[in-house]
């Protein structure tokens, strides 16, 4: 076991962007939305000083700092979809039968997907914005982990079973994460 004395990092706050720390519940508000998050360790703090986020750690074990790092990444990331957004492309992809993507709701619609009668469905979770065009559907949003689970439950939603992948390759698949 070895033990890393003390580590710490800040993560500045940009001038449009509030945030505030009430036990271990972490607000960001920027222009696109507010996120919140829990984060609670008894060795790693986070603190809020001039405009600067600070998450400090003391005596912390492998596990420990692999926790601080995920903490620094979730934090930039609710700061950066705050104020940028994130934007993921996906593509439809067909070679036997015409699929027609919609949205309807708080659900995504896949029609003729491998010449089915039932149309696929996937759920869109709070938040997120997808639209389609054509070939090309965009899933917008300014938390991050919801947005990249919207684009799985598309591509989960478009699986195929009982079937060679290797011959049907049909599909909705992601083709670009871009921030914004």
């Amino acid at each position: 076991m070895v033990k890393i004395e003390q580590i710490k990092d800040k993560i500045s706050i940009p001038e449009n962007i509030e945030a505030k720390i009430e036990n271990n519940l972490i607000t960001i508000k920027g222009e696109k939305g507010e996120i919140s998050r829990f984060f609670s360790h008894p060795k790693i703090k986070i603190t809020i000083k001039d405009k600067n986020i600070e998450i400090e750690g003391k005596k912390l074990r492998k596990k420990e700092k692999a926790l601080f790092g995920t903490w620094y990444a979730h934090i930039k990331n609710m700061i950066k979809g705050v104020s940028e957004g994130f934007e993921y492309k996906m593509k439809t992809v067909f070679s036997h039968f015409p699929i027609k993507t919609s949205v309807e709701g708080d659900e995504f619609i896949i029609q003729n997907f491998l010449g089915e009668r039932s149309s696929r469905r996937a759920k869109i979770l709070e938040g997120v914005t997808v639209e389609s065009k054509g070939e090309d559907v965009t899933v917008k949003g300014f938390d991050k982990e919801k947005v990249g689970q919207t684009v799985a439950n598309i591509e989960r939603a478009t699986q195929v079973k009982k079937r060679d992948i290797r011959v049907f390759q049909d599909g909705v698949y992601c083709i670009n994460k871009g921030g914004n």
